[in-house]
């Protein structure tokens, strides 16, 4: 389970550099805290959300296996988050990478509940692969470099392991669903 909100926070900026057509992909985007902390819950509401359609349309135990223990993660991430901000005193703000996170998982979504049957176990897992190989490069070269807050600076570093570990979970199950 993760240990801290800040392991989503990187999720939108993921999504941004998968998609060369967001605009943002060319640069940077700056972030300040309130933003990060924005991002965080959209990023953590988003994979929640991509773990129910997974529980509702996989019969793969894998799979589901795997969609719960994202829903659980993330939830409590959620509820940590709420405990951060709230310590320090930070409103999450609206920016363009929580906004073009939240319309790009709109857009998941839509193309997971628009697999088949036969196709959705593949299309999920290889959507968590990429989205988590895209969230550590985030982390680690965006986020972690861009957060002001120490206590936040930690969280981030500190959860880097965790998001490797997601990863090679989410690798194992592709592995076994491509064949």
């Amino acid at each position: 389970m993760l240990k801290t909100f800040a392991a989503w926070a990187v999720f939108p900026m993921a999504l941004l550099f998968l998609q060369p057509q967001s605009g943002f992909a060319q640069q940077t985007p700056k972030l300040a805290d309130d933003e990060i902390a924005s991002v965080a819950v959209v990023a953590n509401q988003n994979d929640i959300d991509f773990a129910k359609i997974a529980e509702k349309r996989s019969k793969n135990a894998e799979i589901l296996k795997f969609a719960r223990t994202m829903a659980a993660d993330h939830q409590s991430v959620i509820d940590q988050a709420v405990a951060l901000v709230t310590k320090l005193k930070v409103t999450p703000k609206d920016n363009a990478v929580s906004k073009k996170m939240a319309a790009d998982a709109k857009k998941t979504q839509k193309m997971l509940n628009a697999k088949s049957a036969n196709s959705f176990d593949k299309a999920y897992i290889d959507n968590e692969v990429a989205y988590h190989k895209a969230v550590i490069a985030a982390v680690e070269t965006v986020l972690i470099p861009q957060a002001q807050n120490a206590e936040l600076k930690a969280l981030l570093q500190a959860v880097v392991p965790t998001l490797k570990t997601h990863l090679e979970h989410a690798e194992m199950v592709q592995s076994h669903i491509s064949k």
